[in-house]
């Protein structure tokens, strides 16, 4: 591919492909190809300008010889690909914007005045038969308020005001149409799968494979924790499997054998073996699209509200133009009320506000799952934070490796890391990453593996019991020991790490030291959260009351508590709601699920578990907490626009009404000022609520 370099910052490129055009398909084609490169990381192409902004990581020169390598006709892209990426769509309703003015305003110089008033009857019909029908349900609502407006415009003969009335409502409708299917897919999108390896049986071993090279016929294995990559059938196995993201019920289910499970549905408990059907993610977009457009999870309480207001509005509209009517004697006037209305513009406004703001946020990395869940982080006055992987980094590093027995320090770690490897967890991780930094790869020596959450993990090697996890697991739970001769060396654990213990047949093998340090910015993210609004801020952890109060302190947190289980978290929780507090939730494990259900808003941060991402109602990508301050700032800037536009509609509104019954305007006037004005205010409430960083510097322009 022949292309510019039109912008170029370190880790960051803007190009331009040298093409006559880029066509949707071809856009669609170089995303997709350029986001599966594990040098990039994030990747936006623009058809209409044939740009393309890339982030990577790694050298230049790779990037380089990459793109100029790329061939639209060498890159096999799925076929769900192109169906879901939006991009067809946005094109096609821009399209209809444009056809629809033309004609409007092109009829007007072209067309002869009796051809014009005819188009403009026929036109008319739809609009009164859905007043009619509305009517005929027992409901005065907009319906037929805009077909009492174009009715009896058309039968005064002021064909110009009847047709500019349609004209207006109906680049309402497209507009209102193309910003609530764009916010769903952008929406969807966030919410598809994006699993990269799943863990493949093959010879009676499980074996990490990329999810690519999975094929129909194929039996994966998901442990608990753990999303579901396929639909497919339970071959072997029992477990809860939470289908929220298709469903919308919380509840989980039980599956065992011969039962269908779905891609995107979370095992909450259990193990299980799964024959896998379907390999394509077109049908989980599907679902997604539909379970999002046929529930309520949009709709924010402001939002429902400012409907159910407009629509009760409708009568007090008719009544009023009927007042004007036997008050002044004059049709003229009262045809001025009817012409203006405040439920077209709250029933356009509100929705827009909320979708444009839910997809500001996609914008900035952030996935929020509904309009109402952006109201409760505007009204929270209650945060509570996980503490490992939310406010420490989410990539602790084993530190060190205490052997307490017969096993050399390599075995310990390697024996840790085949065990954590099943499970998602940053500690787990941490293990897995050290084992791979020695190379010290294995084949599964253990049986199957049991996990307890916010505890640790058992197995057996060689029929030996293993154990990994908390010092309570071990010691209290498990009731393993310290032998006397490596007491003194137990006592000199280094006190500035965490802890992980590893022990064989109740005896302590061996103690991994892992550092899991404090973001930079957390403390910073506190006090700006308190400067924009937020009461009570607490920590969370099941970390030892010496490692929680050293955070706690550092942080500023206003509460701390320390070695919690996951339902402590949640009835914490629930015990703050009912103390009538907004409590937004922030974590990143297993173990904060309940909590995250429980929250008004349950924020997950996306290197966290995989169940934690699904059940949570927000999920921020970004690895730096100041993102949780743009989120609330984000939220109060959209309640702010919804007030607002609510003062704007009734102001303008009312004074179109008094205008026009005090003889100063004409209905024509009225109706194409109340008209312009809602749309000016839906078209403001679709720009950015926050300043767009300047992150472009230009360089020079090299060709390529």
């Amino acid at each position: 591919m022949k292309f510019i370099i039109k912008h170029e910052l370190k880790g960051r490129l803007r190009i331009h492909a040298v093409q006559r055009r880029m066509t949707c398909a071809e856009a669609d084609t170089l995303s997709w190809f350029l986001e599966r490169q594990e040098n990039i990381t994030s990747v936006k192409v623009y058809e209409r300008t044939a740009d393309a902004v890339i982030c990577y990581t790694g050298e230049r020169e790779d990037l380089i010889m990459l793109l100029k390598r790329f061939c639209y006709s060498e890159v096999e892209v799925p076929e769900n690909v192109s169906a879901s990426s939006g991009r067809r769509m946005n094109a096609e309703y821009k399209d209809k914007l444009i056809t629809k003015a033309v004609l409007h305003y092109g009829s007007k110089f072209f067309l002869p005045y009796p051809i014009r008033a005819v188009y403009t009857v026929l036109k008319s019909v739809k609009y009164i038969w859905q007043g009619i029908q509305c009517l005929k349900q027992g409901k005065i609502e907009v319906p037929v308020l805009d077909a009492t407006a174009i009715g009896v415009s058309v039968l005064r003969g002021d064909i110009n005001t009847a047709g500019s009335v349609m004209f207006l409502l109906g680049v309402g409708e497209i507009l209102e149409e193309w910003t609530h299917k764009k916010s769903v897919g952008d929406l969807a999108r966030s919410m598809s799968l994006n699993i990269k390896k799943v863990w493949l049986e093959r010879d009676g071993q499980e074996v990490l494979v990329k999810t690519p090279e999975i094929m129909p016929g194929d039996t994966v294995v998901v442990h608990m924790g753990n999303v579901i990559p396929f639909d497919g059938e339970v071959s072997a196995g029992e477990g809860m499997v939470n289908q929220a993201s298709l469903t919308g019920e919380s509840m989980p289910v039980r599956r065992t054998a011969g039962q269908t499970v779905y891609a995107g549905t979370v095992l909450e408990e259990g193990e299980l073996k799964i024959l896998v059907k379907a390999v394509s993610g077109s049908t989980r977009f599907e679902k997604i699209v539909t379970m999002i457009e046929d529930s309520e999870k949009l709709k924010s309480s402001v939002e429902s509200r400012a409907e159910h207001l407009a629509d009760r509005l409708v009568p007090y509209t008719l009544l009023g133009t009927g007042i004007a009517w036997l008050v002044t004697g004059n049709i003229t006037k009262a045809l001025s009320v009817l012409m203006v209305d405040f439920s077209c513009a709250l029933k356009l406004a509100m929705p827009i506000s909320v979708l444009s703001a839910i997809r500001e946020a996609g914008q900035r990395n952030i996935t929020v799952k509904g309009g109402k869940f952006l109201e409760a982080v505007a009204e929270a006055d209650t945060i509570v934070f996980d503490k490992t992987g939310t406010l420490t980094k989410a990539k602790p590093t084993v530190k060190e490796i205490v052997p307490f027995g017969d096993y050399p320090e390599e075995e310990c770690l390697r024996i840790a890391a085949c065990l954590e490897e099943h499970f998602p967890h940053s500690m787990a991780k941490a293990v897995v990453d050290a084992a791979k930094k020695r190379n010290l790869y294995h084949e599964e020596m253990h049986s199957k593996v049991e996990y307890v959450v916010a505890h640790g993990i058992s197995s057996y090697i060689d029929s030996r019991k293993v154990v990994i996890g908390s010092s309570h697991f071990v010691f209290e739970d498990e009731g393993c020991r310290v032998r006397p001769e490596y007491q003194e060396r137990f006592e000199r654990l280094p006190t500035e790490y965490s802890h992980l213990y590893l022990a064989i047949d109740q005896k302590l093998t061996a103690v991994i030291c892992i550092e899991d340090p404090l973001r930079d910015e957390a403390g910073e993210m506190v006090r700006e959260l308190r400067a924009e609004g937020i009461r009570k801020i607490v920590m969370m952890t099941g970390d030892s009351e010496r490692t929680a109060a050293a955070i706690a302190r550092r942080v500023g947190v206003d509460e701390y508590y320390a070695e919690v289980l996951p339902e402590d978290k949640a009835g914490f929780v629930e015990r703050e709601k009912a103390a009538g507090r907004k409590v937004i939730m922030i974590g990143d494990g297993i173990n904060d699920s309940p909590a995250l259900s429980a929250a008004d808003a349950g924020i997950a941060i996306s290197d966290g578990a995989e169940i934690a991402r699904e059940i949570a109602d927000i999920t921020i990508a970004a690895d730096d907490l100041r993102e949780i301050v743009t989120l609330k700032r984000l939220s109060d800037g959209m309640m702010k626009r919804i007030h607002r536009n609510y003062r704007g509609i009734v102001g303008i509104n009312s004074a179109l009404i008094l205008l026009g019954v005090g003889g100063v305007i004409q209905p024509t006037t009225s109706a194409l000022l109340h008209n312009t004005s809602t749309l000016a205010i839906s078209l403001r409430s679709m720009s950015s609520l926050l300043p767009q960083d300047s992150r472009e510097k230009a360089a020079g322009t090299v060709r390529i």
